[in-house]
């Protein structure tokens, strides 16, 4: 039985413990730019992966009997077959082979919620032979690195744009990415959404990108004359959307894992060293770390808020009865109005805080409930004429984040608000003044600003009041 061994290759160095043909070679690959349709044999690890033989989801042939590919494509469905040296979906392949699957190993801290650690190993029933059509690909040794702006390269048979099928006979696509660093990344997709254990790609202007059915296929790298699998197709919002390049499984991380499982005839592991330097190590000052709400794709109309549409709100309650609203500003931090603690207790004691709520009666499987441990009012608050109306809750504990919880950004001096400006308001209070609140969802209604006309009201409401006083 061979022993466990991993290759380590740099941009000028020769593989330390195997012959580059053990991996990563595509004798028919001679594309450089652009193209959508891939030739036959372009990417040879390419693995179309069935079901009842419809293709669902892409993978990877890494040696002669295992295929990495996504952990997500399997938490519904469990029988499968492996196409290998595939081109088109539809019409005959004369290079392609079937092969069943006799083992799925699901990587155990695979979290659905989170997409973090979304790889899976499949073990086919029986060996398959190398040609110019059916390569395995090498993979990213732990400590590969893959700074912003590498030039990457994804394949697949997925959808051509959100919703929209490969058109027949179905050609293997692919598509020139670049690397986005992952601190950018998270300023795109909101903090702490993207973990260590991913890799971003695309472009920011979108048009580019995978999509449904691409799911599991590999994301390469060319160093040298070899190929190097950096990443697996995991997830993004929409598909080439602006601002939201594609999520890919970072490869590295999991070569102990992988070799854990493969027991014989390993993966051929290759360090990819990305040249220069990163200049993605922080979010770029005009991409703040808040105000991104993933589920939120409402533009007009409604009322009843959608799960997620306003992640940073929060259900303040005292004694376990919902009183006030509040808005998330950091992991520990609300906002709130002064007047809620004026009027009811400044205590924190009788305070809890409700973060990723819908719904006030029912089941909220994303909330999060966290107690309080200060209350700071503005000193500056008046009762009487409600300048100064604002108040900082401080949580007993942090908060992680997630698509129904995420800060939002706040105004900064000097921000404008002129007449006319669209601005939204949300919470779980009456629907009309006096009433009982009766809709137990989040309410969101769209507002104009308008300041003259709101002062003019306000003094004709006072001295109409004061006829009867």
């Amino acid at each position: 039985m061979p022993s466990k061994r991993s290759c380590d290759v740099s941009r000028t160095s020769v593989f330390t413990c195997r012959p580059p043909s053990v991996c990563g070679q595509a004798p028919l690959n001679t594309r450089i730019v652009g193209g959508q349709n891939a030739a036959p044999g372009s990417w040879p690890w390419q693995v179309s992966m069935r079901y009842q033989g419809s293709h669902m989801c892409g993978g990877s042939l890494i040696n002669n009997r295992w295929i990495l590919s996504a952990a997500h494509c399997f938490t519904l469905i469990s029988r499968w077959t492996m196409v290998l040296g595939l081109q088109t979906q539809q019409g005959t392949n004369p290079n392609a082979v079937s092969v069943s699957v006799s083992k799925i190993t699901v990587n155990p801290n695979y979290n659905g919620n989170t997409h973090d650690n979304d790889l899976a190993l499949v073990q086919l029933s029986s060996t398959v032979n190398f040609n110019n059509y059916i390569q395995p690909v090498c993979l990213a040794a732990a400590g590969s690195t893959f700074y912003n702006g590498t030039k990457t390269w994804v394949t697949g048979w997925g959808y051509i744009q959100s919703g929209v099928f490969l058109p027949p006979p179905g050609i293997l696509q692919e598509v020139e990415v670049p690397v986005i660093g992952n601190g950018k990344c998270n300023c795109l997709y909101g903090p702490g959404s993207i973990t260590k254990n991913m890799l971003c790609a695309g472009l920011l202007a979108g048009g580019k990108d995978s999509c449904q059915g691409d799911s599991g296929g590999p994301l390469v790298v060319k160093q040298g004359s070899v190929w190097v699998q950096a990443g697996i197709v995991s997830f993004g919002n929409g598909c080439a959307e602006p601002n939201y390049p594609g999520v890919y499984t970072r490869v590295s991380p999991y070569q102990s894992w992988i070799s854990s499982v493969i027991t014989s005839n390993l993966p051929g592991f290759v360090t990819y060293s990305s040249s220069g330097t990163n200049r993605d190590v922080t979010c770029s000052p005009d991409i703040p770390l808040c105000g991104q709400a993933p589920l939120n794709t409402k533009i007009v109309g409604g009322q009843n808020a959608a799960p997620g549409s306003w992640p940073w709100q929060v259900s303040m309650r005292y004694q376990g009865s919902h009183v006030c609203g509040g808005s998330l500003i950091n992991n520990q931090w609300i906002l709130s109005a002064a007047h809620c603690f004026a009027l009811i207790s400044a205590d924190p004691s009788g305070w809890t805080m409700v973060l990723g709520l819908q719904t006030q009666q029912g089941t909220n499987p994303n909330s999060v409930s966290v107690s309080v441990s200060s209350i700071t009012v503005n000193p500056n608050y008046n009762g009487n004429t409600n300048d100064n109306d604002l108040a900082l809750v401080q949580l007993s504990s942090t908060v992680s984040f997630s698509d129904y919880i995420q800060p939002i950004c706040l105004a900064a001096s000097g921000s404008t608000f002129y007449n006319g400006t669209e601005t939204w308001v949300t919470g779980w209070g009456n629907i009309q003044s006096g009433g009982e609140c009766v809709r137990p969802e989040g309410q969101q209604m769209k507002m104009w600003l308008r300041n003259g006309s709101c002062k003019c009201l306000i003094h004709t409401v006072h001295m109409a009041m004061s006829e009867f006083t």
